[in-house]
């Protein structure tokens, strides 16, 4: 068996602020509209269906959610029922534009809690547009401002890339969730999000903190699954949260039929997941701003 502690430590050996990073809580929001980014720029890894269950999860417990897909990918936007090539050129990539305000991009979910911004294949263009943009990172942020404090939450599903519309996540983000599945080449990109992550924080968003890590496509039959996770545990703690988001099918089938697990299939093993999940980001968040 591979050395997990040598392999992934190793791969972060040239992060020392990673120790740093790791060691925050999340900051305390102000009243409302904490801004969570789901990244992981290694695909496959179930950020996307994060995304999507954390926040129908938090929106059935009563919260004011906001979801906002920022892949242009745009898997959220059809995973939530809404066909990408009939937005109506109202998605995120109008509003990074400046062609749109991001109050005239919502729209409501089938959960009445639940709003989502959608996204477009555009948005691969935005990088190129945004390049001579004046103060670049911090487009979203500012377009944000406006309607942040409508919402307890607000989601954002990144793209599984590091370039510029990511950055602008992580510069409006008030902490980062890091899906990880329990394998090895899961494991390697890490370093380089933790990198670009460092580079935010000294940079353009210093406050920006590791809201945790989730666990996620977990077979605990597999061997090297419990390994795993019993590795990431022992060195980063409390950081890993206490859920893990095992692997179903049912919860692969949800996004084809346009729902989150909890619509899909109320009793489903993700359901009660995701649900867990919700319940330890706002006990964690209650915990940090008491």
């Amino acid at each position: 068996m591979w050395n997990f502690r040598g392999t992934f430590f190793a791969l972060l050996q040239n992060y020392h602020y990673f120790c740093l990073i790791i060691g925050q809580e999340p900051r305390k929001k102000n009243d409302m509209g904490k801004i969570i980014a789901i990244a992981n720029q290694k695909g496959g890894v179930g950020k996307t269906t994060t995304a999507i269950n954390l926040a129908a999860s938090l929106a059935v417990l009563e919260k004011n959610v906001l979801i906002i897909d920022a892949d242009p990918q745009a898997n959220t936007t059809s995973g939530l029922n809404f066909d990408p090539e009939n937005s109506d050129h109202r998605t995120l990539y109008e509003i990074l534009i400046g062609k749109l305000g991001a109050e005239d991009a919502l729209i409501q979910t089938e959960l009445p809690k639940l709003h989502m911004i959608p996204s477009h294949i555009n948005l691969v263009g935005a990088e190129i547009e945004l390049l001579d943009v004046k103060e670049r990172e911090s487009v979203l942020k500012k377009a944000l401002a406006s309607i942040k404090d409508r919402y307890d939450f607000i989601i954002i599903d990144c793209s599984p890339s590091l370039g510029l519309i990511t950055v602008n996540c992580l510069t409006a983000a008030d902490s980062v969730m890091i899906p990880v599945q329990p394998e090895f080449f899961a494991l390697e990109g890490l370093a380089k999000l933790i990198q670009t992550i460092r580079l935010v924080q000294n940079g353009i968003n210093p406050e920006l903190a590791i809201e945790g890590f989730v666990v996620t496509m977990f077979d605990g039959r597999t061997k090297v699954h419990n390994q795993v996770v019993a590795q990431l545990r022992e060195h980063f703690k409390d950081m890993v949260f206490d859920t893990v988001i095992t692997r179903s099918i049912r919860l692969s089938e949800a996004p084809s039929y346009g729902k989150p697990i909890i619509l899909y299939d109320v009793m489903n093993n993700g359901t009660a997941n995701y649900m867990n999940l919700a319940k330890e980001v706002l006990d964690k968040n209650e915990a940090s701003n008491g």
